[in-house]
C-alpha cells in the first residue's frame, strides 16, 4: 500500500543584490504557494516527511524546490518539481554524464586529458575545465544526452553560459536515478566513475544536502550557486546517499536568497530532517550525523557580463 500526504509549505520571494544584469530566465514561483507532497510504501513515513520538510521551510524567505526519492522504502517527496531554475554549477554532473554517454556510444575510454578535466570539474567545481568540456561536447551531444536521459525540460545555457542552463527538480532526480542504478543510458563503469568523483568533492564544497547524513551512508554531492540581479542568490545542492541498507537521493534548488549562506542554511535545514526521517537514529552509528563546513564555498559559473547583455 502507498501512503500519500500533502500540506502547505511556506516561502516568500525577496529581492537580491545586484551582481549581473538581468537575463531572461524562467520564473519558479507560482501565484499560490505550493504544498510539499509525499508518497511512501512505509506507513506514516510520507506524513512525517511532509510535516518535517514543511516545518523546515516555514520561516525561510527562499523560494525552494525539493525532490526526494528513497528506493528502499519507495518514498517520493516533491515541492515545485517542475519549476525552472538557473543551474549554476549543478549542471556539471550533466556535463560529465554527457561526456561518458558519448564515449560509450563511440566505444572508447576517456582520454587522460578528459579524465583530468572531469575530476577538476566535479571535485573542485573548476569552471575552466567545465567550459572546455562544454565546448568540446557542443549542443548536439548535450541535447542528445538530455533526450536519452528523459530530461525533457532541461534547457542548456546559450552562448557558452552553461551556468544559465535551466533545470528543475524532476529532471535532476531523473539524473540522480540514472547514476545510482543500472540503466541503458550510462554504463555501470560510467555511473561508478560519476559517484566516485561526487564522493571526493573537497570539504569546502561538501555543504547542502549532506547535512545531517548518517555516518552509515556514503555521501555523493554536487552544489552550485550564482547571484543575479533579480531573485538574488540561486543556491542548489544535489546529493545521493548509499550504504547500510539505504539508497536515497535529493535535489534542493533555491532562489530569492539574500546571501549565499542564507541559501545554504535553507537547504541544510531541509536535508537534516530528510536524513533523520529516512534513517532514524536507532544505533550509535546512525546517531552520528555529518556536519558540513561552517565556511561553505563554491565556484561562480560563467555568466554574461554587462557588456554582453547591454
Amino acid at each position: 500500500m502507498t501512503y500519500r500526504i500533502s500540506g502547505r509549505a511556506l516561502a516568500a520571494a525577496v529581492g537580491g543584490a545586484l551582481l549581473v544584469p538581468a537575463v531572461s530566465a524562467a520564473t519558479p514561483a507560482a501565484a499560490a504557494t505550493p504544498a510539499v507532497s509525499c508518497t511512501s510504501a512505509k506507513a506514516d513515513l510520507a506524513t512525517k516527511l511532509q510535516k518535517d520538510i514543511t516545518a523546515a521551510l516555514a520561516n525561510r524567505r527562499s523560494t525552494v524546490a525539493v525532490g526526494v526519492y528513497d528506493r528502499t522504502t519507495k518514498t517520493t517527496c516533491t515541492l515545485r518539481a517542475t519549476s525552472a531554475y538557473d543551474s549554476a554549477s549543478t549542471v556539471k554532473v550533466t556535463v560529465l554524464a554527457t561526456l561518458l554517454w558519448d564515449a560509450k556510444k563511440h566505444n572508447r575510454y576517456l582520454t587522460d586529458r578528459e579524465s583530468s578535466l572531469a575530476k577538476s570539474m566535479i571535485t573542485k567545481s573548476d569552471n575552466a575545465a567545465t567550459s572546455t568540456l562544454w565546448k568540446q561536447l557542443g549542443m548536439t551531444k548535450i541535447k542528445g544526452f538530455l533526450a536519452a536521459a528523459g530530461m525533457t525540460k532541461t534547457v542548456p545555457g546559450a552562448n557558452g553560459y552553461w551556468g544559465l542552463t535551466q533545470i528543475n527538480v524532476t529532471d535532476e532526480q531523473k539524473l540522480l536515478k540514472l547514476i545510482t542504478a543500472t540503466n541503458t543510458v550510462l554504463s555501470d563503469n560510467s555511473r561508478a566513475y560519476i559517484l566516485k568523483l561526487m564522493s571526493q568533492v573537497i570539504s569546502s564544497q561538501r555543504w547542502g544536502t549532506p547535512a545531517g547524513a548518517p555516518s552509515t551512508v556514503t555521501v555523493h554531492v554536487k552544489n552550485g550557486w550564482l547571484q543575479r540581479s533579480s531573485h538574488g542568490w540561486r543556491v542548489h545542492s544535489l546529493g545521493t546517499f548509499s550504504g547500510g541498507g539505504h539508497d536515497y537521493m535529493m535535489s534542493v534548488l533555491t532562489w530569492d536568497n539574500s546571501t549565499m549562506d542564507y541559501g545554504v542554511t535553507t537547504i541544510q535545514n531541509v536535508a537534516k530532517v530528510i536524513h533523520k526521517d529516512l534513517v532514524p537514529a536507532t544505533t550509535a552509528a546512525t546517531s552520528l550525523r555529518y556536519t558540513p563546513t561552517s565556511t561553505p564555498s563554491e565556484a561562480f559559473p560563467a555568466v554574461p557580463r554587462a557588456a554582453d547583455t547591454g
